[in-house]
Order: structure tokens, then sequence, then C-alpha cells
């Protein structure tokens, strides 16, 4: 049976997100149109790239610029938007020491949220969840390749470490293996590569190449701070989806992405995004010249990997196209095609998703459901 996980990428709830979160409260975050959205999936996963707590000191590290702390209210913010897993393989989850990153896996568990990534040794790290909707199970594995001195130890709290410069570790290899025998679908989510790149350098495509050989069905990436291409069945970059960073003038990291993948027994079957703003503090749908700027983006981001985007919508957007298709690796390549678009209708604050699918196989899908335009705010 298929099944349609939404993923979002890097969420920080400390510095100007905590202080925005201590005045209107744990719902004022995120927009409630891009909540319905994530709805329409069986399961949500998510980066959280902070711990939650109210204890600890800075981490102790020449040069380390940033220190992310939420307040506890934090976690309301989270199952009010229907998360069922995040990871905590980061740059981040240890950034207030072991005994805030001790209260940041009370807290998820209280709230029923499965956390994978980081635990009080190296075993619990790199323990995966398995989650299960539709009488299907998604095992989820999360890992970073930075900081090494966030890594769990035999008696150490921190994260699940994974040098990928020097190639996947077997224990990543290892886990996915095992976990393919005991969940139906396997999502690998890495925090991986340097931030503000365009696309994913080649440590993580390397990367890729193991995780999918291991059994992977589905990698969701994340630490560039900018959405990525997507091909194969691979999210390189999710991106970011809740902050209060300082703007990219090019890269326009104050504009995201959404991802709907739909898995089936195959593998990844069909995905879609939808165009994300990024105000300070909170995250609305993307429209008008930010909705254009993030399709174009995107577009150019999944033909560098050789995969084709449509633009389809209905509503708002009634002669945009709702075919998807796939076409073989020797065919033409992978332009965008966009069939009339209406951008008045954008300017005047709709806004539609994007269909992607990768190009490893001719077959036609036909009408691919999209969900109709929404207003935003």
């Amino acid at each position: 049976m298929p099944l349609t996980v939404a993923l979002a990428g890097d969420t920080m709830f400390g510095r100007g997100v905590a202080a925005r979160l201590a005045e209107v409260g744990s719902r004022s975050l995120v927009a409630q149109e891009v909540r319905d959205v994530a709805a329409e999936a069986d399961l949500f996963v998510l980066n959280l790239e902070c711990c939650i707590s109210e204890r600890g000191e800075p981490w102790e590290a020449p040069g380390k610029p940033f220190f992310f702390r939420a307040p506890p209210v934090a976690v309301e913010t989270l199952t009010w938007l229907g998360v069922h897993a995040v990871t905590l393989a980061n740059n981040h989850a240890l950034d207030f020491g072991p005994d805030a990153l001790h209260d940041t896996l009370g807290y998820l568990a209280g709230a029923g949220i499965a956390a994978v990534g980081a635990g009080a040794d190296e075993a619990q790290a790199r323990e995966p969840a398995v989650l299960q909707a539709r009488c299907v199970r998604l095992g989820v594995l999360g890992a970073t390749d930075h900081p090494a001195d966030f890594a769990a130890g035999p008696q150490r709290s921190g994260v699940a470490y994974a040098d990928l410069h020097a190639g996947v570790p077997a224990w990543l290899v290892d886990g996915v293996r095992r976990l393919r025998a005991a969940a139906d679908l396997v999502l690998v989510t890495p925090h991986w590569g340097p931030n503000m790149t365009p696309g994913p350098v080649g440590h993580v495509r390397a990367a890729v190449r193991a995780l999918r050989a291991a059994g992977v069905d589905l990698v969701a990436g994340h630490s560039a701070h900018v959405p990525h291409g997507t091909a194969d069945g691979i999210c390189y970059d999710l991106g970011d989806f809740v902050d209060d960073y300082r703007v990219h003038p090019q890269l326009r990291n104050d504009l995201g992405l959404l991802f709907l993948v739909t898995l089936d027994g195959g593998g990844a079957s069909a995905v879609s995004a939808v165009p994300l703003a990024l105000d300070y503090c909170h995250t609305r749908l993307a429209v008008g010249g930010e909705y254009i700027w993030m399709r174009n983006r995107f577009a150019a981001a999944c033909a560098a990997l050789g995969t084709e985007m449509t633009t389809a919508a209905d509503g708002a957007l009634p002669s945009a196209g709702i075919d998807l298709w796939k076409e073989d690796r020797d065919g033409e390549g992978a332009d965008m095609t966009t069939r009339g678009l209406d951008v008045a209708a954008l300017r005047r604050g709709r806004c539609c998703r994007w269909g992607i699918l990768p190009t490893w196989s001719r077959c036609w899908t036909g009408p691919v459901r999209f969900g109709p335009a929404r207003a935003a705010g």
C-alpha cells in the first residue's frame, strides 16, 4: 500500500524563534496552510536543529559561533504540526551539552514523537525508529557528518556521527540492512555537506550510491539551508523550515520547500514540493515573486541531477498542466516544462505545488493529484 511522507528540513526553535514562542505561543511559527499541506501525508519527519531544554551551558568548541536552545513549549509546536519523528543528528543537538540533549529526548518521548540520530550513548544514537501508518512500517535512521566532537561514544552522549568524507561507515550500512528486515520501507535522513551550497557536493553523492546499494528507499538530507534538487528517490537537501537566520542574497534561504514523497514497494513513486516563504520566525506558503523564484531555482537544481520538474495545480490555476511523467535516461534531458502557468493568479496571492519524478524509466503515470491551490495567510 502506498505511503506518503511529509519531509521538512532544518527546524530551529532557539534564539529569536524562542522569543517569538514566548510572546505569541506555540502555534505562531507556521501558518495553518502549511500545516494543512503536511497533514495530507501519512507521516511527517523533520530535522530538529536545536535542543529543547532550560538547562545546560554552551558547548565549548573553538570558533563555534551559534548555539540554539528552544524552550519546552517548542514541543507543542511539533505536536500541533503533527510531526511523527525528528532527527537530532546535526550540529546543534548538543549545543548546550548532554543535560540539554537528555531533556530534548525526554520532551519528545513525552509528546509521542520518535527521535533518531542522538542519544545517551553510541548505541542509542544509532538506533532507528519504526513508524507505522496504513499498515506500512517505515524505518528511519539519522546520521550526521559533522561535527566530530558531537559524536556519541560507548559511555558518552552525542549524535550518530558518520565521517562520510571517508565513505559510509559499516555501522550505517549494517543498520540499513537490519532495518530492511524490520520495516517495509527505509528512510535515511543525513545531515551532510557544508552550508549554503547550491547542489550536492562530491562526498554526498558518493554516500548516496552506498546507501542505495545498502537498500535505502528514500534519502532526505539537510544542512545546506537551501533546497537541492531531487533524483532517483533522493532529496539531497530539504532546505530550511523555521528559523531566524540571515538571508543569503543569491541563494535565498528565506525560501524553501515542504516535500511530500509517496513510497510503494518499489521506492519513491512520486514527489511533490510545496514552496514556502520563511519570514523571520514564521513560515508560510510562498506567493507571487517568491513562488516564481523558488520554482525556477528548484527546476534548475532538479535539471542538474537529470530530473524533470513540472508545474501543476488545480483550483486557482486551472490552465496549469497536471500530468507528471518519467522519461528514459537517454532521452532529451531534464528541461522544465510549465504549461499555462497563470502568473497573474500567483500575484493575487495564490500558490500551487510542483510534482517531480526522476528519469530512470520510461512510463506514463497519468494525471497526478497535487491538491488545490491555496490562498496564503
